[in-house]
């Protein structure tokens, strides 16, 4: 299996529930699908009165560059290393992009959270996004991926991290086993990780955030001066994580949550 990531790497993801990946799809991709970007939002990069919102929320793309860079062989290769070979299922574009600008204005999303991974039962009178769900073994989601589409620095509303905050929410899930719980009951319990020490996910057009699925993170205000493009989509699971496995081939991202439940150390 081709590496990518170093075994430091691979244990700075067990320990802190990311891992940065520089380079991880070119910088020509990143242009073109910003020039896409540009022109659906009906804004002009070279005009700043169009700016007008904090945030504006463009939905899935499966253009081209979007689909080459959710599929770089370096990104293969590090899904491989963090989930398994053949566990994971590959992308066909990428989610939704938040693109953020420079702006006073609250834009009304910057609480701590972990994202949901499947919806509730079909018969819920709420199936908001707020009521999706997260299970112990992340259902339906391997990783948070975050697809850094400009260069962002400190006060380019860089997405904050809590690193190591994925064990947190592994002992949160715990009792709730295979039922889960929903975006907001899990949102309501985060004060865990509040101590967490926080990383900003800064880096240039090109770098890509390979995050645990419990990872806790937040947006937050635009304080620099050109509009920062993101993509967070998730990565998709074949089969809900195993954490009792007959022949110990735990992935990192299981070995993480073992951990946090006292199940054991990584595999060496």
């Amino acid at each position: 299996m081709k590496t990518v990531l170093d075994s430091e790497a691979v244990q700075f993801f067990v320990e802190n529930g990311f891992v940065r990946l520089d380079g991880a799809f070119p910088k020509e991709l990143a242009a073109e699908g910003r020039a896409i970007l540009w022109r659906n939002m009906g804004c002009d990069p070279l005009d700043r009165a169009t700016w007008q919102r904090p945030v504006v929320r463009l939905g899935g793309y499966s253009d081209p560059p979007f689909r080459q860079a959710a599929n770089s062989p370096r990104l293969v290769a590090a899904f491989d290393q963090l989930i398994g070979a053949g566990r994971w299922i590959p992308r066909e574009g990428l989610g939704t992009f938040p693109v953020r600008f420079p702006s006073d204005d609250d834009p009304g999303d910057t609480g701590w959270h972990v994202d949901a991974s499947y919806p509730p039962p079909p018969n819920g009178a709420d199936r908001t996004i707020f009521q999706w769900r997260i299970n112990l073994f992340s259902r339906d989601r391997a990783l948070l991926l975050l697809f850094l589409f400009s260069d962002i620095g400190a006060v380019d509303a860089p997405t904050r991290i809590r690193a190591g905050s994925h064990q947190d929410v592994a002992r949160i899930l715990a009792p709730a086993g295979e039922n889960g719980l929903s975006f907001v009951q899990l949102a309501e319990r985060l004060e865990a990780s509040a101590d967490r020490r926080e990383v900003l996910a800064v880096g240039e057009a090109g770098t890509v955030y390979l995050c645990h699925p419990f990872l806790v993170h937040a947006a937050q205000r635009h304080r620099g001066t050109e509009p920062r493009f993101l993509a967070q989509p998730p990565l998709g699971l074949k089969e809900p994580f195993q954490l009792e496995r007959e022949d110990g081939s735990y992935s990192p991202a299981e070995q993480a949550i073992r951990i946090a439940l006292g199940m054991g150390a990584p595999q060496t």
